[in-house]
């Protein structure tokens, strides 16, 4: 089969081999076969929602990227954003070398750009099924109406089966999932065939707005909104919104949260390549709070 290829340069702190773990420990994309070297998956690309199979592996600065079809700006712009690759890190290291409390959370996550679901319509689904379920039930149901729905796309010689496409889901039945939770996804695939739940048109908007359009979506809650907006458009100045936890100190009681980093991180957007890890890979003691509509600052808090 030929494949189609192109690299992409991080801008700023990378290790591919730090995404290669997240992908396997993390149990909505665990089941990926993995050989430790590669990302192999498919899925429907947000720009044509036709299947593509994408294959990645390191590159000097970057990563190389194989593709089953051609791949024009739309795609690539999808795999960078998939990968976190599509922000501008660079200072991130020399912050972290003035402020202990982000220094603290490089440390424990050297290099590590958070891996994106393939796309915020997928995301949505996902955050729909997953609702008291655990995450690796949810992982298999998804599975399951990727196999029964979806395109069968080969990647160096393996079949994989892409999520189906909004217009496949807006009026399938027999998805495994209770009529409520059928009935949310048939919403979704409406407001990703109307443009609403992409990319494009999340990561347009300030923060607090998508996040508002979102809660508007069915079966789509305030944690389930930050999900989408976060680890399915990619959106470079949302953070989570999380109250820092009180400290219990056996000599003074229950005392709110006290150690602030010492100073606040001029255009949070470019630090993305790590912040978002804050809510969604729990990093003990650790809080982001965001200042500003537009998440032009933003501090680490230590509980």
């Amino acid at each position: 089969m030929t494949t189609h290829g192109f690299t992409l340069t991080a801008e700023g702190p990378f290790d591919f081999g730090a995404s290669l773990r997240f992908v396997e420990d993390w149990p909505a994309t665990s089941a990926l076969p993995s050989d430790g070297r590669s990302l192999r998956f498919a899925y429907s690309a947000e720009s044509d929602w036709l299947p593509i199979g994408v294959t990645v592996t390191a590159a000097p600065g970057g990563v190389a990227v194989a593709t089953t079809r051609a791949a024009g700006p739309g795609i690539r712009g999808e795999v960078a954003r998939i990968l976190s690759l599509d922000v501008d890190g660079t200072g991130f290291a020399e912050l972290g070398e003035a402020d202990p409390v982000l220094g603290d959370l490089q440390q424990r996550r050297p290099g590590l750009r958070p891996v994106c679901f393939w796309s915020p319509w997928e995301a949505a689904c996902w955050a729909v099924i997953v609702q008291r379920s655990s995450m690796l039930i949810a992982s298999k149901i998804k599975q399951r109406i990727a196999e029964r729905f979806g395109a069968k796309v080969t990647v160096d010689g393996q079949v994989y089966a892409a999520f189906p496409p909004p217009v496949t889901l807006l009026e399938a039945g027999g998805l495994g999932l209770p009529a409520q939770k059928e009935e949310w996804v048939h919403g979704l695939a409406r407001a990703a065939l109307d443009g609403v739940l992409t990319a494009e048109h999340l990561r347009a908007l300030e923060p607090e707005e998508a996040l508002a359009e979102l809660r508007a979506l069915p079966g789509v809650g305030p944690f389930s909104a930050g999900l989408i907006l976060i680890r399915g458009a990619g959106a470079p100045d949302a953070f989570p919104r999380r109250r820092a936890a009180p400290v219990r100190d056996p000599a003074r009681g229950v005392r709110p949260a006290a150690r602030r980093a010492t100073g606040r991180l001029p255009q949070a957007g470019r630090y993305v390549a790590a912040l978002p890890l804050v809510g969604f890979l729990p990093v003990p003691g650790l809080h982001l709070r965001r200042h500003g509509r537009s998440g032009g600052s933003a501090e680490l808090i230590r509980a």
